[in-house]
C-alpha cells in the first residue's frame, strides 16, 4: 500500500498472483459461465484476489468462465485513465488502482456488481463486441425492469433520459463499464446502481465529466421498486440473448 503526494487518500494496488495458490479445480472448463451470488457486502482487495486467481484458472482450462454477483464494502477505485484531479472528496475510503478502463468509480451497498469472466479466444477476439456485448446486455436487463437506459457517445455507461422531470438536456448514468483482458479472458465488468447513497458519488467526478447536465441515478431514485434479486433475475434472463448472442461461446 502506498501513499498519494501530500498525505492524499490510501491507495493500493493488486499483488501479483502466487502460482502456488491458485485453487484446486478437477476436470474440463463447462461449456457456459458458472454463475454465483455472493451475499453481503465484501471488501475489494480480497474479491479482486479472488477475480484474479478464477482468471488464471479458466486461461489453464481448470474453471468454466464466470458471472459474478456482488456488492462491495465502501471503496473507491481507479481506472487507466483516472486523472487525481477527479478524486474530490476519499475521506477515508480505501482507493485502489487498478487496470481496468475507465476512471475513478466509487462501489459499496446497494451497487450491483457484475464481474464477467469471458474467454475470447473461446467467442470472439474483439474488445470493442465484447462492449457493446455487455452494454446491450444491461440495457436489457434494465429495460426488464421498465428502465430505459443506452450508452451515449464519448460517455461510458448507460444512461437515462431525464430531460421530463429534470429539464431537457439532462441524463443520468445508471450503469458503469470497466473491463481489463488478460490473454484474452476478460475480469472486472460492470456495476449498476440499484439503491446505493447516490450521494456518495460527490466523492469523485463521474466519468471525468464536469456538467450539471449528467449527474448519477438509481433504480430506487426512479422509483422502479426493483430490488437487487429483481436485478439478478433480470440479467440471468437477458445473458444468452445479448452476450450469448453477439459473442456465442465456441464449442469445446
Amino acid at each position: 500500500m502506498t501513499k498519494s503526494a501530500q498525505d492524499g487518500p490510501r491507495e493500493r494496488r493488486a499483488q501479483a498472483i502466487n502460482p502456488d495458490e491458485r485453487p484446486e479445480t478437477e476436470g474440463p472448463a463447462a461449456a457456459a459461465p458458472e454463475w454465483s451470488v455472493y451475499t453481503g457486502p465484501r471488501a475489494y482487495g480480497p474479491a479482486l484476489r479472488d477475480m484474479e486467481l478464477r482468471v488464471e484458472s479458466i486461461l489453464e482450462r481448470q474453471a468454466p468462465e464466470a458471472i459474478w454477483l456482488l456488492e462491495h464494502e465502501p471503496v473507491l477505485t481507479a481506472g487507466t485513465s483516472a486523472d487525481p484531479a477527479e478524486l474530490r472528496d476519499p475521506g477515508d475510503l480505501p482507493v485502489y488502482r487498478v487496470g481496468r478502463g475507465g476512471r475513478y468509480t466509487w462501489h459499496g451497498p446497494g451497487q450491483r456488481i457484475v464481474y464477467v469472466m469471458l474467454d475470447l479466444s473461446r467467442r470472439r477476439k474483439d474488445v470493442r463486441l465484447l462492449v457493446r456485448a455487455l452494454e446491450a446486455w444491461v440495457a436489457a436487463a434494465l429495460g426488464e425492469l421498465g428502465v430505459e437506459a443506452s450508452p451515449r457517445d464519448g460517455r461510458v455507461g448507460l444512461w437515462v433520459d431525464r430531460s421530463t422531470d429534470k429539464g431537457p438536456g439532462r441524463e443520468d448514468k445508471i450503469a458503469a463499464l470497466g473491463i481489463r483482458l488478460r490473454r484474452w479472458v476478460s475480469y472486472h465488468g460492470i456495476s449498476i446502481n440499484v439503491a446505493p447513497d447516490l450521494g456518495e458519488f460527490g466523492r469523485i467526478l463521474p466519468c471525468g465529466i464536469d456538467d450539471p447536465r449528467f449527474g448519477v441515478t438509481s433504480l430506487a431514485e426512479l422509483g422502479t421498486g426493483a430490488s437487487m434479486a429483481d436485478l439478478d433475475a433480470a440479467l440471468t434472463a437477458t445473458f444468452s440473448r445479448t452476450v450469448g448472442l453477439l459473442l456465442p461461446r465456441e464449442p469445446c
